[in-house]
């Protein structure tokens, strides 16, 4: 039998603000065990909460971003539960009146509906494997804020699903609210994946694969439950709803707990918060400080600079490059070199480096200079990339076009120096020469090369090709 995948993806976004949701002890990773606490994280008696404004800022963001509906009055409500890292023993989150409701994330499969996005507070961690007779807790974690964005049953496979975090990924760092860094936690996926047979209405029963922590660990979970549940399928058996968690090193999920009913986590309106009320006059001014999103920039590269599809992806992924691409073409005219540009030394530069554009030293109006100077013919592009890009970025306000006279890296079209170069060029390769003659025009690259050898790299490219073609055509040798 053919059976429809279904799938529902619930995704945590920590949200990068100094401080926690409720309290101003730190958010930060990667402090030593219980340092970034107060009274407030470890829910001493008396303390109360103080709702951090960035972290709606955060929100509205996103929904900015998704085309939610943003909800001009929501609150927090009280989730109870029973867990070591959990010191209030109850979670501080938005049960009724989620802050975000509808919406869509548009992938190159089509759109994504989201049925809501809910602030919360995140628990602390729980540590198994530091003591061989106790599980260790970190509250460090314990009310950090997070945006959980729930979609609808709307993706239909691993590869819908993979998409759908690498650009939501993107986005919140796009937006500067989640660094997306998944090893961390800072994006963390659960998935909710049942089959049906090809043509029902009525989906099958639901497993929960929770905490998958690498977007590739999204696809290989998600493929190996739909081949669990296929399998179940086939020999007749029933597909229990529980939760599973996924063993990457033997790409399986593994049982974790059933759900035959719904939890009761006995929700209640939080009495120590009041309702969160969002003005239009609020929304607008966060409006008015949003920036070009990813996926109209790459439109705006392909319709109005020309550039190809691929060029406007690669130079859409991140906030940095893109912003230091839209900079240097409002300094030249020249669009598509100046891709050539980023896609090629600059990228290589962050690469080496291991930074990001913001850290390069060349400003934009100033690499601009080096682009016009190898349009207008004066520099080569060879020898700008690999002589005078280095030179540009250890004296980066110094003229391009003075370092290039430095270097000796001008490109002469003196008709009677390039006539000579030309002519030993042809006179240093007479077989080449009769072989062009009878028809092997792409020997002409070589000669190029021969005259851009005696010449230093100064011979004018455009020049040379011309009288290459003239001489060899009539030589005789």
């Amino acid at each position: 039998m053919q059976y429809q995948t279904v799938i529902g993806l619930e995704v945590h976004i920590q949200l990068n603000t100094a401080s926690k949701l409720f309290c101003a002890d730190a958010a930060s990773f990667g402090s030593a065990p219980n340092t970034h606490v107060s009274p407030v994280t470890l829910a001493h008696p008396g303390s109360l909460p103080v709702l951090n404004q960035t972290a709606i800022d955060y929100a509205v963001r996103l929904g900015l971003a998704l085309g939610c509906h943003i909800s001009s009055h929501s609150f927090f409500d009280r989730k109870h539960y029973f867990y070591p890292d959990l010191p209030k023993a109850y979670q501080t989150s938005q049960q009724t009146h989620p802050i975000l409701s509808g919406g869509s994330l548009l992938l190159k499969s089509g759109a994504v509906p989201i049925h809501h996005i809910h602030l919360e507070e995140d628990a602390g961690k729980s540590i198994h494997d530091a003591d061989a007779h106790h599980t260790c807790i970190d509250l460090n974690r314990a009310g950090v804020p997070l945006l959980e964005l729930v979609t609808d049953p709307a993706l239909h496979s691993s590869q819908q699903a993979f998409d759908f975090i690498t650009e939501l990924r993107r986005l919140v760092r796009w937006l500067s609210i989640c660094d997306g860094n998944m090893e961390e936690g800072s994006l963390r996926c659960d998935a909710n994946i049942s089959i049906k047979p090809q043509g029902q209405t009525t989906l099958g029963t639901k497993v929960e694969v929770k905490n998958l922590n690498s977007i590739r660990n999204v696809k290989r979970a998600i493929d190996a439950e739909v081949a669990r549940q296929t399998q179940l399928l086939e020999s007749g058996q029933a597909v229990v709803q529980q939760t599973r968690g996924y063993d990457a090193d033997r790409n399986t999920t593994l049982p974790q707990r059933d759900k035959e009913e719904a939890n009761d986590y006995r929700y209640f309106p939080c009495p120590d918060l009041p309702p969160i009320q969002l003005s239009e006059a609020y929304i607008q001014n966060i409006a008015s400080t949003m920036p070009a999103l990813p996926q109209a920039l790459e439109a705006h590269y392909t319709q109005a600079l020309g550039l190809p599809q691929a060029d406007a992806e690669v130079l859409a992924e991140d906030k940095t490059f893109s912003d230091y691409f839209n900079a240097l073409t409002a300094h030249t005219p020249h669009a598509k070199p100046a891709a050539n540009w980023m896609l090629g030394p600059l990228k290589s530069w962050c690469n080496d480096a291991q930074q990001t554009l913001s850290q390069f030293p060349i400003a934009p109006a100033h690499m601009a200079q080096l682009v016009n100077l190898v349009q207008d013919g004066s520099v080569s592009f060879s020898a700008a990339a690999t002589r005078l890009l280095p030179a540009f970025i250890l004296a980066p306000t110094t003229a391009p076009a003075q370092l290039a006279n430095q270097l000796g890296l001008v490109q002469t079209s003196n008709t009677e120096q390039l006539q000579t170069w030309v002519s030993e060029a042809i006179a240093a390769m007479p077989d080449k020469v009769k072989e062009y003659q009878k028809g092997k025009k792409g020997l002409i690259g070589l000669f190029v090369g021969e005259v851009k050898k005696r010449s230093g790299g100064k011979a004018d490219p455009q020049a040379v090709m011309q009288m290459l073609q003239a001489q060899l055509a009539n030589a005789t040798v």
